[in-house]
């Protein structure tokens, strides 16, 4: 049985009540993969016609499901498509027997769906290294076909949870030239979180129709502002995978329509948002507003410096407005910096310019802002037009707590 952890302080107070997307369904179970006593395994079963789109981690290490996905994209959307997660085992770090234990299920759900095996995208989320244990998975398919549902949403998505206290979803409706248009998306994600691709797992759902090529364009482009931005530990994962899909059913085309790419990307903003909020331990929301950068990729390395540094993320889980270490956090990143022309500030207080402490700067109201829920951070550097927003939160011993008894 897992461990059952305290749910975040950050989290949302319910699940959203999220539309149900045409052409898709969705079933869950428990299957043991892992844990007991919760479900542990979701299935989502995609019409004929669904465009997919997918993003993964650029790890060196990345899981054997991974490598399947990122394969298979780009197959023939008329054959259909389906999304089997489990949660409790990565298959990473496994060999040929994570290479077949992927072959085997997507075999398998294949032969259940009546679908081709090219169109089966798997993800895997749990202990690395451990062989998986996939008869288990396998063995459960045809309940999991027999209970498909296009409203099991929330119960999918609290079937690919970790160590995440909360379930993550969210939505939104959309005109496009009078007609509407639905967007659905869940996440897993705590822990291991420092994305450089997409995030953790993140599944997206749209009635829309759109390309294969416009849909993964739209995908890419939103990630490395939205899931690009986040981190909890500096850790990228193995397994991180997020996949878009289109099924069509609505029949608006949404392939050069402004308002759906601004929607998805506020579906994929929401969802990013929720994993900081359920980091292991997190008590604080960060926010890190860099300008005044050289380029918008110093900006980013800047922001980044400043996020995942412990010495940061101690100071703000101890409410301590230790300005010195976004100092020395700016400093280590390798981007370009001048001493002398940089500012500080926590919230509306400015904290430091010009190189030095400002003379109007009083501890006590930086101490106040570090109190808060939502801390923001912002950085000017003087020295150009570059700029970039990340978020993070705050380094308690409750990380330290909940991963040193991981696989126990």
């Amino acid at each position: 049985m897992a461990k059952a952890l305290p749910v975040s302080p950050l989290a949302p107070e319910t699940f959203p009540d999220l539309p149900v997307i045409e052409g898709v369904s969705f079933a869950s179970i428990e299957a043991g993969v892992r844990y007991s006593g919760r479900r542990d395994v979701m299935l989502a079963k995609l019409v004929p016609g669904t465009s997919v789109a997918g993003v993964f981690t650029k790890s060196a290490t990345r899981s054997a499901p991974v490598l399947d996905c990122q394969a298979k994209l780009g197959g023939d959307a008329n054959d259909g498509a389906a999304i089997l997660v489990n949660a409790g085992n990565s298959n990473a770090f496994t060999g040929k027997s994570g290479v077949d234990a992927v072959a085997a299920i997507t075999a398998a759900t294949a032969q259940v769906l009546g679908i081709p095996e090219a169109r089966v995208f798997t993800s895997s989320t749990g202990v690395i290294g451990e062989p998986m244990k996939y008869e288990r998975i396998t063995a459960v398919l045809g309940d999991l076909a027999g209970a498909l549902d296009a409203g099991g949403i929330a119960d999918a998505a609290r079937a690919i949870m970790t160590t995440d206290t909360f379930p993550k979803g969210s939505g939104r409706e959309v005109e496009i030239d009078g007609k509407p248009v639905k967007i659905a998306g869940i996440a897993k994600g705590s822990g291991m979180i420092a994305p450089d691709m997409a995030t953790m797992l993140v599944y997206i759902f749209t009635d829309a129709a759109v390309s294969q090529d416009a849909l993964q364009s739209m995908l890419s482009e939103l990630t490395d502002l939205t899931f690009n931005c986040i981190t909890v530990d500096s850790d990228t994962s193995t397994s991180d995978s997020l996949i878009l899909a289109a099924t069509g059913s609505s029949g608006v085309a949404a392939d050069n329509s402004a308002p759906f790419k601004e929607a998805l990307f506020e579906v994929m903003m929401d969802l990013a948002h929720q994993v900081v909020r359920d980091g292991e331990g997190a008590t604080k929301f960060v926010e890190i507003d860099v300008t005044g950068a050289m380029s918008d990729k110093d900006a980013h390395v800047h922001a980044m410096a400043i996020a995942n540094s412990p010495l940061v993320k101690t100071a703000i889980a101890g409410e301590d407005p230790n300005w010195g270490r976004i100092v020395m956090a700016i400093g280590k990143s390798g981007a370009a910096a001048d001493r002398d022309k940089l500012s500080i500030r926590f919230g509306d207080v400015l904290v430091a310019e010009n190189g030095w402490v400002s003379p109007d700067y009083r501890e006590e109201d930086g101490a106040a802002h570090m109190k808060r829920e939502r801390i923001q951070i912002s950085v000017d550097l003087g020295l150009g037009t570059g700029k970039r927003r990340v978020w993070t939160c705050d380094l308690t011993h409750g990380y330290i707590a909940i991963n040193a008894d991981y696989r126990s």
